[in-house]
């Protein structure tokens, strides 16, 4: 009994919305691989490549479903102690969910997907561009609603700090070596250079997903008038502003931090104004992602 309020439990603290957003994912996902990458060659990066690669080299009862299963699984299995049962089921989810929609694509669906692309054609610049923006779709969504479509992430944080490496500078290693050997395999560099744009089109895709479309930017305006220049800015904007005591290091001289987050568009005329208001403002600008309001 106790067992079973246990389950009741930690069932509950799954979301029914991440379910569907997931089902999309691995839906989207599949659909760019097999009608895209897969009919012309085309290798996904992470353990989805990887599973292309050897169901190309395997008798053909080892589909590309089938081993993204075997490859996939295990690795998000061995993960549950670092990343969470939360995690562990939403993605081992959506790889179920990305691993029956392949099957059905490729073997169901009256769509050929052998030889060419049914939207494509053999165009690889085309089903290389539109084949990673539309699978980085599918991860991105997986990562967004609290899972992951490819077991690489799991091995880059298990073992890209052992190697004194950056989880990034690890998948982009893995994915190289996976190239060279997809190369090497079927002797020729045409598809694999061709992936490396799949693999460039998906990751710019996963960030506008994850990161949000409409970035913002973040100004830093450092400032010994910042009353004077919060005054401007709050009346041509209408922008929250945020001010920091600071205080220069070698002057030693007490100035303000003014934080300010603006759009794009609007980079511009706030540079314009602030240097009106004082000439010798520091202003540093990054970047941003997804902005929430104070009552979320």
């Amino acid at each position: 009994m106790t067992r079973f309020r246990e389950f009741i439990e930690n069932f509950k603290n799954f979301k029914l919305t991440n379910f569907i957003f997931l089902t999309v994912a691995g839906i989207i996902n599949a659909f760019g691989v097999i009608v895209f990458l897969s009919p012309v060659k085309l290798y996904d990066s992470g353990i989805s490549g990887t599973s292309m690669l050897i169901s190309q080299i395997t008798p053909k009862w080892c589909s590309l479903s089938l081993i993204l299963i075997l490859l996939n699984i295990p690795i998000f299995l061995f993960g549950l102690k670092r990343e969470g049962k939360k995690f562990t089921v939403y993605s081992i989810y959506t790889v179920v969910i990305y691993s029956f929609t392949s099957w059905l694509i490729a073997d169901i669906l009256p769509i050929d997907v052998n030889f060419v692309s049914p939207l494509a054609g053999s165009d690889l610049f085309l089903c290389a561009l539109f084949g990673g923006i539309i699978s980085g779709c599918g991860s991105g969504l997986a990562i967004r609603f609290g899972g992951a479509i490819d077991g690489i992430d799991i091995i880059a944080v298990m073992f890209a700090k052992k190697l004194s490496l950056s989880i990034g500078t690890f998948v982009m290693i893995y994915n190289v070596l996976l190239y060279i050997i997809c190369g090497i395999v079927i002797g020729s560099w045409i598809l694999p250079l061709y992936s490396i744009v799949t693999y460039a089109a998906a990751l710019k895709t996963v960030d506008f997903i994850v990161e949000g479309f409409d970035r913002s930017k973040a100004a830093f305006i450092i400032t010994t008038k910042p009353d004077n220049v919060c005054k401007e800015l709050s009346e041509t904007f209408e922008n929250g502003i945020t001010i920091i005591n600071a205080k220069g290091y070698y002057s030693d001289a007490k100035k303000t931090m003014i934080y300010f987050v603006l759009n794009r568009f609007q980079v511009g005329k706030m540079k314009r104004i602030v240097h009106e208001v004082d000439p010798k403002a520091y202003i540093a600008i990054n970047e941003v992602a997804d902005i929430y309001p104070e009552n979320m």
